[in-house]
This record gives structure tokens, sequence and C-alpha cells, in this order.
């Protein structure tokens, strides 16, 4: 199915969420030179990327819905800036096979301690699959939407928002640079590498490859490296990101010499199997720290998961 098209504020969907997820919304462009006769023949060339049939099966089925909920008619004739929603054919996804702990929940905010291989959000080919969707669909919460996000493969305290209103107070705490996070990780022990120190440097990550990359340039990007603990050639890291880049953490910590154990991207580019969660990255976002921008209460949140690679090193040894 094509891209999720962007909704209008001013339009509700008739329909509700299926597996925490939003009805798709379209509006009818206005009539042209190349406008057809039938809404019929507009979603045919509008969603081709769907395959052939796609459109009169739903038709058939009544998936196509307008304003107030009524099945779109198979032969309607073109009607411009008609509003329609529907829901996208998703493909099957393999189910991430990790709870989802919720470490506090508010009428305004939602806590969530994230697995291990969950994205934040729906994207490409994790769609149900994501911390989002499954918090949605599993409390009823379907205005729930993050304040921001942790990458798929990074674990930890996760904070979402329950009330639509609070939404930008809450987002803003993150873009104005006043929660404190801090993440723990995993690597080589280098007793020669001075720590704590802190790293500076300019992050870019380009459209279409996958891993983001540090350029010469300017710095955008800085984060606070601390040795916790070792045991022979591991060591324990605290990360403590002043910037939110993307790959931050694992670009500064590979440019270290320090690759962050289970890491199919750093030093070097790897495919795993896209369903093996046996080995997962060994970064884990440990807290969250903030003054709440609506009760002025201060809150500091910790993650309850470990990492496994120094809990059970002999089952993260042999992937089991």
């Amino acid at each position: 199915m094509p891209r999720r098209p962007r909704r209008p504020t001013t339009a509700v969907s008739p329909l509700p969420q299926r597996l925490g997820i939003d009805a798709l919304h379209l509006t009818l462009p206005p009539v042209g030179d190349d406008s057809p006769p039938t809404v019929r023949e507009h979603l045919i060339a509008r969603l081709a990327a769907a395959g052939p049939g796609t459109v009169d099966r739903m038709l058939d089925e009544g998936a196509f819905v307008t304003a107030d909920g009524t099945s779109l008619a198979a032969d309607a004739p073109y009607a411009p800036g008609l509003h329609l929603w529907f829901h996208r054919v998703l493909a099957p996804e393999p189910p991430v096979p990790f709870p989802i702990e919720v470490l506090h929940r508010d009428a305004r905010i939602l806590i969530a301690d994230k697995p291990h291989f969950l994205a934040t959000t729906p994207r490409g080919a994790h769609i149900t699959q994501t911390a989002l969707a499954r918090l949605r669909h599993d409390l009823d919460l379907p205005t729930l939407s993050p304040a921001h996000r942790l990458d798929r493969l990074t674990a930890g305290v996760l904070l979402l928002v329950i009330d639509p209103t609070a939404r930008g107070a809450y987002q803003n705490l993150f873009r104005d640079r006043h929660v404190t996070k801090r993440y723990e990780a995993l690597a080589a022990h280098r007793p020669a590498l001075p720590l704590p120190r802190t790293v500076r440097s300019r992050i870019e990550k380009t459209p279409g490859i996958v891993a983001a990359r540090e350029v010469p340039g300017e710095p955008n990007s800085e984060s606070r490296i601390e040795l916790l603990d070792h045991r022979g050639d591991m060591a324990r890291y605290r990360l403590t990101p002043h910037t939110g880049r993307t790959h931050q953490l694992r670009v500064h910590m590979n440019a270290l010499g320090l690759p962050i154990l289970g890491d199919p991207y750093f030093p070097t580019l790897t495919d795993p199997a896209p369903h093996d969660f046996t080995r997962p990255l060994q970064l884990l976002a440990r807290t969250l720290e903030f003054t709440d921008p609506i009760t002025g209460t201060h809150h500091r949140f910790e993650s309850r998961r470990t990492l496994q690679a120094w809990t059970d090193p002999e089952g993260w040894a042999t992937g089991t």
C-alpha cells in the first residue's frame, strides 16, 4: 500500500484504529482535464502500488468510507474534495517476543520500558510490531503518541503522551534539551583509553544509507562516555548524550574503538536475519529525568531491564 497521506488537522476519522494503527485518509483533488468519471478509477490509479484488483476487492468489502462512515459505492461519481478513509492491507509481521513493561501512567503520560527489536513508531516493515501500536491496542489508548524515539535495536525508558493537549509540552522538553537521558552499553575494555571523556563530532545520516557517519565539519553532536565497571575484556559504560543525532552513541563509541556489542552497523555493516532475536544490541536507555512541564514535579524513571552479555555472558556467547 502507498505511504500514508498527510491528514488535515480538521479531518476526524470515522474508522477506529486497527491493531493500534490509524486509518489512512485521502482527499480527492479538484477536477482537472485528467479527472476520471468515477472515484473507483481515481483510486485504482492513485493506489496502483497496492496491486491489481485490490481497490475493487476493497470496494466490495466496503473498506472505503466517507466522513459520516458510509461505505463508498463502487460506481460513485468523482467528487472533488471528497474525504475518504481506509485501512491499508498490512503484511504479516512476526511478533517481537518480548513484553513492554509500563513503569508509570497518569492522566497525561505513560512511561514504557521498551524491549530490544521493537521500533518506537510504525515505519517501513515495522507497523503493528511497534511500541506505539502495541501500547495503543493493548491499553486501549488510541490517542497515545511518542514524545521522543528510541532506535528499534535499543531498549529502555520511553516517554509517551496520553493527553493530546499536552503532547507539545512534553515534546518540547526534548527539543529544548530539558531532559537528562543516560544509557548503558557494553563494549570491549580498553584500559589505555582515558575515561571519562566528552566526544564531539559532526554526524550526518544520508537517506537510503542505514548507518549514520562522522564527517568533517562543525560538530553537531556531543556525548559523555564513562567507564562503570569491567570484567576481563568486557566493560560496562555510561553514555550521556547532550544532543540527539541518529545513531549518535553508536557512532561515538565506534569512533573510540569501542563498538557496542551486538551492533550490526558498526564497525562493519552486517545483515543479520530480520527475525533473529537472540543477540540484541547491548545498549539500554537506563534513565530518563525531567521536570514535568504541567505539574512541575521532578521525575526520574529507570529501566528494569538488563544487558544480556553482562548478566548472562554464556547465553550471549551462544545466542541462547
